[in-house]
């Protein structure tokens, strides 16, 4: 898991503070944990595969910054890349409804 958490949890929680930027921190916290702790129960092969995808987003994250990368990354629409950035905001975005149903679109809480 510990490998998960640092492949992943820093894109995701540069995705949501992007997408939903009104959502408090320890909320923001809350949902990365979420989607990572479903990655991790993917079945190997597509873990595998996500996981792949999140060593070059990793690396862009790193040389680019997690802002720009997200900026970069959030409109792709590739077949890759654009999965996983759809990966991270359903799982995300049906904690935070699921979770606190009043949330505002950019994450505020009502």
């Amino acid at each position: 898991m510990a490998l998960l958490t640092v492949l992943h949890a820093p894109f995701a929680d540069a995705l949501i503070a992007h997408d939903m930027p009104g959502l408090p921190v320890a909320r923001r916290a809350r949902s990365v944990d979420f989607a990572v702790g479903r990655i991790a129960l993917m079945p190997g092969p597509t873990r595998v595969g996500v996981d792949l995808i999140a060593v070059a987003v990793r690396a862009l994250m790193v040389l680019l910054g997690g802002a720009r990368t997200v900026r970069l990354l959030a409109p792709v629409t590739l077949p890759l890349l654009g999965e996983y950035v759809r990966l991270h905001r359903s799982l995300a975005y049906a904690y935070v409804w699921e979770t606190w149903p009043d949330t505002a679109v950019d994450g505020t809480p009502a």
